[in-house]
């Protein structure tokens, strides 16, 4: 009896531990729930409190210029030029410091390994982008011989502000081109800032060349408004109050603008570049999708650069025409704006048949999407609906003047065709290129990949010999022609193992190749026609051929202020979207 209650007493003391040890054993695994859940915290925290600190002084650093540039709009005495220019240089000058920091801590720390984001760009890109910093490089260049003619009476920021802009296109282009890919994993927090200064930098210095452009479009319609009687208008003055010391000053100050597009469409892409290399700061990267989607090869491709070489001869003669016209009589001038009306609806109506082509032949080909996280293929959709918008408003504006219009010019209602097709246009564009960018290649049906490599045996060192595992039992007198020799098995050899040919006809797969190879080839002739009509509709009014300031309609319905605010928004924006337009329908073409 003693020792029965022994034993439970012996069984209940082992009970009680075992429940001390289970409730110690809960407290901890309390504990390390908490102290996980602290970490996770502490480690998320500083990151996003980072992204929403750095995106705010970029925001606030754009909305300085933004309000000085309104301030020389106004043309008051308070903020000028020089003004503007000297934030401007700061900026540069500080991220010239930053990209030196940049690059010289990753060459003295051999520590730091970066990782690559394979789809943040492409040679292509970044080539295209140097071009246009070349250009930019000689737009310094004529500001420069501009400051020099005229440096006895204005203000050396207008020297300094070319020369350090130089500097600066320079040094990024190297940085583009050698660490724009880079997924940065050391110091954080302070390159957080420093890309984000670089994008808004960029952004700063294309609303100046926006604001530029933009004030020498309207001192164009005031001079053509003024000499058909219009007398009431202040047409802005911006020479120097003394005479130029070289005979070149007029050649440097009328060339200046036509270069403008190009400095433009530079820093726009640049900080739309580093805009990706801020959102890649501290990612973890898939591997399974950070690879490098090749291009397939291109066959047949003839009918869609006809199409489009026709398409873009067209463009420049619309545009000799019309820029030697506009400044004519008013009968004259409006027979430009109705050829560029009639011009533009056929190229509009062609552009929406081979977008609509390319979805049905999406549609009809039942392939999933991707899915993957990509930064920079999330951002060129974004970009295409915003810049979008501002091209939907110009036209949305030019349906209201027409449909409300008094007056009858002869370019009334092909006026209204044309914006209702720049509207359907850019939908049925946007839906392509996005299913495009989108879409998963079946590399199985791809003809233009490499053939399956027939089966080869297996060399002594990735597997045993054949000896070693065969079974004796169902060995035959011709075992030659099943198992390799020792011989050949010791020196490493492969031997190819005889396929037997199929009698059975492939007849079947061998036309779904040919139905993909059909598609892919009708697909890249539709990118690469859209790509010329983009380049076409880019190159019109970039250099002049802007009939929303001529046809009178919209100036009429809104009034002159209203309207060229309108289009002092919306114009940069078209223009925006027509080249990045052409950027993503080339890589359409390259992976279609």
């Amino acid at each position: 009896m003693v020792e029965h209650s022994g034993l439970d007493i012996m069984c209940l003391n082992k009970y009680c531990h075992s429940s001390s040890s289970s409730s110690s054993s809960e407290q901890h695994d309390k504990k390390r729930i908490f102290a996980k859940i602290k970490l996770n915290l502490s480690a998320e925290y500083p990151r996003k409190n980072s992204e929403i600190l750095s995106g705010q002084y970029g925001i606030n650093v754009l909305l300085i210029g933004g309000a000085l540039m309104l301030a020389i709009a106004h043309h008051g005495p308070a903020v000028t030029e020089e003004h503007l220019l000297s934030f401007i240089t700061c900026l540069m000058i500080l991220q010239l410091l930053w990209m030196m920091w940049y690059i010289w801590i990753r060459d003295r720390r051999s520590d730091l390994q970066t990782e690559k984001d394979v789809h943040a760009t492409t040679c292509w890109i970044r080539g295209g982008l140097t071009l246009l910093a070349l250009l930019s490089l000689i737009m310094d260049a004529f500001r420069i011989g501009y400051y020099v003619g005229f440096n006895s009476c204005v203000s050396p920021v207008l020297g300094v502000y070319p020369v350090v802009h130089a500097t600066h296109t320079i040094a990024q282009v190297h940085f583009l081109w050698f660490h724009i890919k880079d997924v940065v994993k050391n110091f954080e927090t302070f390159e957080r800032f420093g890309v984000i200064h670089a994008v808004f930098t960029n952004l700063l210095l294309w609303c100046n060349g926006v604001m530029s452009e933009a004030e020498h479009f309207l001192n164009n319609h005031k001079r053509r408004l003024y000499a058909l009687g219009y007398g009431n208008l202040t047409i802005g003055h911006s020479e120097p109050h003394c005479n130029c010391t070289t005979s070149a000053c007029s050649m440097f100050s009328n060339s200046l603008y036509y270069l403008y597009p190009f400095n433009i469409e530079y820093h726009i892409f640049v900080s739309a570049m580093l805009y990706v290399m801020w959102k890649n700061i501290g990612r973890v990267l898939d591997l399974t999708s950070n690879r490098k989607r090749s291009a397939t090869k291109t066959h047949s491709l003839i009918l869609g650069p006809i199409l489009g070489l026709v398409a873009l001869a067209s463009t420049i003669g619309v545009l000799v025409v019309y820029v030697i016209h506009v400044e004519e009589s008013l009968q004259t001038r409006q027979s430009a704006v109705s050829m560029f009306y009639c011009y533009g609806i056929i190229m509009l109506a062609f552009m929406c048949s081979a977008g609509a082509s390319g979805l049905l032949i999406y549609r009809a080909d039942h392939m999933p999407m991707d899915t993957s996280e990509n930064p920079s293929r999330q951002l060129d959709t974004e970009l295409l609906f915003g810049s979008s918008v501002g091209s939907w408003l110009m036209s949305w504006c030019s349906v209201v003047a027409v449909l409300g219009s008094n007056s009858s010019p002869p370019f009334r209602w092909t006026n209204l065709v044309y914006s209702l097709f720049i509207i359907l246009e850019k939908c049925v564009q946007n839906l392509f290129i996005i299913e495009s960018l989108y879409r998963h290649r079946d590399d199985r049906e791809d003809p233009d990949l490499p053939p399956t490599p027939e089966i080869f045996s297996v060399t002594s060192s990735l597997a045993p010999p054949y000896n070693g595992i065969l079974n004796r039992a169902y060995e035959t007198p011709d075992r030659d022609g099943v198992a390799m020799d020792n011989e050949q098995v010791e020196s490493g050899q492969a031997y190819r193992s005889p396929r037997k040919p199929s009698k059975v006809p492939l007849t079947e797969g061998n036309s779904l190749v040919e139905t993909t190879s059909t598609k892919r080839q009708i697909l890249k002739n539709i990118a690469i026609f859209l790509l010329m009509c983009n380049i076409s509709l880019w190159i019109l009014p970039a250099f002049g051929c802007r009939p929303q300031y001529d046809n009178g309609l919209e100036q009429e319905a809104f009034g002159f202020s209203i309207w060229t605010t309108v289009l002092n928004f919306a114009v940069p924006m078209n223009l925006f979207y027509r080249m990045h337009s052409v950027a993503s329908l080339f890589e359409v073409f390259r992976r279609a």
